[in-house]
């Protein structure tokens, strides 16, 4: 998990992602590239979610591909079959957590209180998502719940966009961001891949900004 943390870390913002058709996934993958955030957390609220994840993973190996809105064990194991490098769960199912540990499958899971903090600290987890991130709070919420916690990181996730980025990395545990502005499904219907790269791009400076400043 650490490489994968280092690797999060670096790129700054995990771009959200919920792909209508696979056929959407190799130039969203470029797009992404291109833009600069060679990252995507492809979550499985569509049918597309495991072809296209195979299909990023064959043509971009370099590229660092999460799974995200695992509910299940089973979407876990599809998930990691089609070739994702981490998964990342809205909340914190044992089931799930207890299954990812045994099989070495590195998962970040969702928490939005400090009883969802210290179950998953209870397992040996110290990467956790903050979700839904502004509408429990934002990073006044974080700030305060970050205060007793100060060996948990978090990647705080929901609400966020380029008018609060920059806040929110600026927490000294937050790792990166989970964001789907860049990424919206009616750009991708509409096959605006274009428009895509432009706002990674422009997430991408803004990242850079915000860890000069």
């Amino acid at each position: 998990m650490s490489e994968i943390e280092d690797r999060i870390r670096k790129i700054g913002v995990i771009p959200v992602v919920s792909i209508p058709k696979e056929e959407h996934a190799l130039p969203l993958a470029e797009a992404l590239i291109e833009g600069g955030l060679p990252c995507a957390e492809i979550t499985f609220r569509t049918d597309a979610a495991a072809g296209s994840i195979k299909a990023m993973r064959k043509r971009f190996p370099e590229m660092l591909i999460g799974a995200g809105t695992i509910l299940t064990i089973d979407q876990a194991g599809s998930a990691i079959d089609a070739g994702a490098d981490f998964l990342v769960s809205p909340g914190s199912n044992p089931a799930v957590i207890d299954y990812c540990l045994e099989n070495k499958i590195s998962i970040i899971p969702g928490v939005c209180t400090p009883t969802e903090i210290e179950m998953t600290m209870s397992r040996g987890l110290s990467l956790l998502k903050f979700f839904p991130a502004e509408a429990m709070g934002g990073v006044k919420f974080l700030k305060a719940i970050c205060a007793p916690y100060k060996m948990i990181k978090f990647i705080p996730t929901g609400g966020i966009d380029l008018t609060n980025l920059a806040d929110y990395l600026a927490i000294p545990q937050v790792v990166a961001c989970g964001g789907s502005w860049m990424v919206k499904p009616e750009l991708m219907t509409a096959g605006q891949f274009d428009r895509i790269e432009s706002l990674a791009r422009e997430a991408a400076h803004a990242i850079r900004n915000a860890r000069l400043n």
